[in-house]
């Protein structure tokens, strides 16, 4: 008898995926500190965020095919990396204060870590659930919204 995977928890691994990756939209609380510390000026802070989301969405538009032939797992891996070195440096950069380097690390590792994460569980989770597709993409995107309500609070308490 072959065992059958439960889809629900499926499911809640990729709302805690988006959950993750969706603390990109706590940037907001992030700029005041980096303008008042560091000296940049908004729209450098600013630019930081934007590139991100521009890779995301090219990344997602671009990626979908790698994810396809690749599979989820390799899609995921690749999306830790890129988003946890994307972050990792993104804190380097601030403590060096090369603003560069943060639209490297944020901006663009991060940015594709974003793209690769945002399309590797919704692509799963309509596979695992042909019956619903809309409230598996709808699960989905409710964690990469909620993750601003959750990061922030958390962010500016650390």
């Amino acid at each position: 008898m072959k065992k059958v995977k439960n889809r629900w928890l499926i499911a809640a691994s990729a709302v805690g995926i988006h959950l993750s990756i969706g603390s990109v939209y706590a940037w907001s609380v992030f700029t005041t500190p980096l303008v008042e510390q560091l000296g940049w000026n908004l729209k450098e802070t600013q630019f930081s965020f934007s590139l991100a989301i521009f890779c995301l969405g090219i990344s997602a538009a671009f990626l979908g095919h790698f994810l396809e032939k690749k599979g989820p797992k390799i899609s995921g891996l690749l999306t830790a990396i890129f988003f946890g070195i994307g972050m990792a440096g993104s804190g380097l950069a601030v403590h060096l204060g090369s603003i560069y380097l943060l639209y490297l690390c944020y901006g663009l590792l991060g940015g594709i870590g974003l793209g690769l994460g945002y399309i590797t569980p919704v692509a799963t989770l309509i596979k695992w659930f042909p019956d619903k597709p809309g409230l598996a993409t709808g699960m989905a995107v409710m964690g990469f919204g909620f993750a601003a309500l959750i990061s922030s609070p958390l962010i500016v308490y650390l």
